[in-house]
């Protein structure tokens, strides 16, 4: 119960300092907040290589969790600049898809355990027992509202399977 009501409580600051950051958020959509954020060039760029950009300016709404900068560069050697050839376009819309979910997903909204389908047509499972996990990414912070959705920034890329 102590451990919960902990993880609960470091949740609600994580959000509340994240909520202070994009105070403005709400007046823009997913990819400005995303750019305007500053550690996601690597996750813009590929979205604008898969041109996916429109889609994300929709009406939407959508949850994104986004992986950081860091996340991309922690990736095999390679990876990210053979991801964003030409030739490549349908393996690199499959992982960003991966990483979508139709609707606005809050993290009030999550239950441990819980099966959220992505936008690819997977699932990804959410667990609740050591922070927020979104397979084997960490959400390192939440909630960041935007004018069609909220993106939940994760340490990691996650990848579909096959």
């Amino acid at each position: 119960m102590f451990r919960k009501t902990t993880l609960a409580l470091t949740a609600a600051a994580s959000m509340l300092a994240s909520t202070a950051v994009f105070a403005d958020g709400h007046s823009k959509d997913i990819v400005d907040t995303a750019v305007e954020a500053g550690s996601f060039e690597t996750l813009v760029a590929a979205v604008q290589a898969a041109d996916l950009v429109e889609t994300l300016k929709g009406e939407g709404p959508f949850t994104v969790f986004a992986p950081t900068d860091e996340a991309f560069a922690a990736l095999p050697e390679g990876t990210v600049e053979n991801l964003l050839m030409p030739e490549n376009k349908d393996q690199l819309v499959s992982i960003l898809t991966y990483h979508v979910v139709p609707g606005k997903v809050m993290s009030t909204d999550l239950t441990d355990d819980m099966e959220a389908e992505t936008v690819q047509g997977s699932t990804v499972t959410i667990d609740l027992d050591d922070g927020v996990m979104v397979e084997n990414a960490t959400v390192t912070t939440a909630d960041i509202e935007a004018s069609n959705g909220v993106i939940h920034v994760i340490d990691t890329v996650i990848m579909p399977e096959g």
